[in-house]
């Protein structure tokens, strides 16, 4: 059995409104504080996997170096890529390309971006490889749409079920898994 601790990244260092999936942030100020906090929920950790991102890393960095453990890094856990919409308000994304993705949340892509599909692809690849691990105390440090998706594949509900679950930055989820056959 694993126990996996899904940590979603500190305050990004970005204006409220703007768009970004991929789009490569570092953290706000705030990191020290918020990062101290993150480690108050751990227990003693084998292995931290992050999201290549800046915001994943700085964080997945100071918890690897607080509990002595090894550090990997895996794309699988990026936040989902919003193509053209990366770096816009959302006010200034028309509203008919909100419209069409609020119709299809699950197959919409923005141009040059990627769809909740592709996400859920890609996340769940993530975890079938990582139930062959042999660490059993993990913790993955990832964006929130990322982390919904790893929940939702967990739990075996739909990606659409978990979009109005709050997870502030810098939360840290415990999840016990068995491992696959």
């Amino acid at each position: 059995m694993q126990t996996l601790y899904l940590i979603r990244h500190t305050t990004p260092d970005i204006a409220p409104g703007i768009c970004y999936g991929q789009l490569d942030l570092d953290v706000a100020d705030s990191f020290a504080e918020e990062a101290s906090d993150v480690l108050r929920w751990l227990p003693p950790l084998q292995l931290v996997i992050t999201s290549p991102l800046l915001r994943t890393r700085r964080l997945a960095e100071y918890v690897a170096q607080a509990q002595h453990c090894e550090l990997h890094s895996d794309a699988r856990l990026m936040e989902k890529h919003f193509g053209a919409w990366e770096g816009k308000a959302w006010n200034d994304i028309a509203r008919s390309e909100i419209d069409t993705w609020a119709a299809d949340v699950m197959g919409y892509a923005p141009d040059g971006g990627e769809s909740a599909q592709q996400v859920m692809q890609r996340v769940q690849t993530f975890l079938h490889d990582l139930a062959r691990l042999p660490q059993q105390h993990i913790a993955l440090v990832s964006h929130g749409g990322s982390i919904r998706t790893m929940l939702a594949v967990m739990a075996g509900v739909s990606l659409v079920d978990t979009l109005n679950w709050q997870m502030d930055y810098g939360a840290v989820i415990g999840v016990r898994r068995c491992r696959e056959n």
